[in-house]
């Protein structure tokens, strides 16, 4: 049926096929002939085409195509295509068997330069129609990966970008994780960080819990290491390294557990306090694996106690770890980790501590005045404690002073709930000696 409502007359060409594809052949094999074979089946393409012979015309576009590639004259495998393409209201079937059947030659071409103008043509044909979309997809990831054997990131990035894969319908949902991971990998090899960050938040994490999606998770987190890792983002690199650690194919596998667990543990210790934080920390303390682990069950739970962190406490251990040790960041964390043990041990002071002399402080956490008055002022910037600092008389408070209204207010709520209490109690007795 047409445009227009009416019924469109369909005609069967298949005699005319079976006459003509030999004389094409047959042109074809001759010398120089290769091109009156083709303009021999291009016009019967059209009768098959204004005829609705559908069946006859992907036999005859096919079998074009396919005497280019016997041939072995790829530049008139390109014009074909084209020519194809470009026809008046050419059927979307046809299109779609000759790319399918065109990428099949991609690896045969006779040198990179030819593979590459093969793919950008078919890249061109598959633009803007949905029923190739996924052909598309995967033209774009193999002229990427062409792009960067020949080290040109750049050009190779920028293919990927060109593709919204998220929006395809007709690609699987692993299809479609893989093209991002590409997209994420290539973007953080030419250090685009805010790209990089931009295209992983197209992924949803949900799609992990999926059955063999494993592999894929694990890519995913690797890739997000190493963006985190140019953010000094210690918090997302522990909850990175925890998710691959979680990972059951990691859980199966002693070596692979234990470094993904170490590394959660050391970037925990290393990132900023906070509610979150002391959730990992409690949670990962009361895991079963941990104990597995030489040392790092006793460094936890020094952490989760209320006590001072001495020295030797096993910092040196962690900082030789490869993920924190090795390239220009380990200066970085080994900074980052002496002042969370600072840190730490001045919340541990404030809760036990209304108000303490700075030198006692000081002697406490074996720092000099000046360090600790520094991480003490950094801590409250932050946000992190409450405390004041009276420098004359060397005095430190951790506790708010109350305005007159505000005790005043205490004591009539601590008045109020000890009668409430003292009138319990008397309904109480009554009731007993009613009874």
């Amino acid at each position: 049926m047409n445009s227009d409502g009416q019924f469109e007359e369909k005609k069967d060409l298949t005699a005319d096929a079976d006459v003509k594809i030999p004389q094409a052949d047959a042109l074809a094999a001759s010398a120089g002939g290769l091109a009156s074979g083709i303009d021999l089946l291009m016009g019967l393409e059209k009768q098959c085409r204004v005829g609705n012979d559908l069946t006859t015309l992907k036999r005859v576009v096919l079998h074009a195509i396919q005497l280019c590639k016997k041939s072995g004259d790829y530049e008139k495998l390109i014009d074909t295509l084209n020519f194809i393409v470009k026809r008046r209201s050419q059927k979307n079937a046809a299109i779609t068997e000759i790319v399918k059947e065109a990428i099949k030659y991609i690896d045969e071409a006779p040198d990179e330069d030819v593979k590459i103008k093969l793919v950008v043509c078919l890249r061109d044909i598959t633009d803007g129609r949905i029923y190739v979309e996924a052909q598309r997809a995967r033209l774009t990831l193999t002229l990427s990966a062409m792009y960067e054997a020949k080290a040109d990131i750049e050009n190779a990035s920028a293919v990927l970008q060109d593709v919204h894969v998220e929006t395809y319908g007709s690609l699987s949902k692993r299809e479609k994780l893989e093209f991002i991971l590409e997209q994420i990998r290539l973007t953080l090899a030419k250090k685009d960080w805010v790209r990089a960050y931009i295209v992983s938040q197209k992924v949803n994490r949900k799609v992990f819990a999926d059955e063999g999606f494993g592999d894929l998770k694990i890519r995913f987190f690797t890739l997000m290491v190493e963006y985190f890792r140019s953010q000094k983002d210690a918090f997302q690199l522990c909850s990175s390294y925890n998710e691959i650690f979680r990972t059951p194919s990691v859980q199966a596998d002693e070596a692979q557990w234990k470094e993904a667990l170490k590394a959660t543990v050391v970037f925990l210790f290393l990132s900023p306090y906070s509610p979150e934080q002391q959730d990992m920390l409690h949670r990962l303390s009361q895991d079963e694996k941990v104990e597995g682990v030489e040392g790092l069950g006793g460094i936890l739970k020094l952490w989760t106690r209320k006590e001072i962190i001495r020295a030797g406490w096993g910092e040196q251990e962690l900082l030789s770890m490869p993920v924190v040790a090795e390239g220009e960041m380990s200066k970085h964390w080994g900074e980052t980790m002496n002042t969370r043990v600072v840190q730490h041990n001045i919340r541990v002071v404030s809760g036990y501590y209304q108000r303490i002399q700075g030198k006692r402080l000081a002697e406490l956490l074996s720092l000099g005045a000046e360090e600790v008055e520094k991480n003490l002022s950094n801590m409250v910037s932050d946000g992190d404690i409450y405390a004041k600092i009276d420098r004359p008389n060397d005095l430190i408070r951790f506790s708010k002073q109350k305005s007159s209204e505000e005790i005043l207010s205490d004591w009539a709520s601590d008045i109020t709930s000890l009668l409430n209490l003292v009138e319990a109690t008397t309904h109480s007795i009554s009731k007993e000696m009613m009874v």
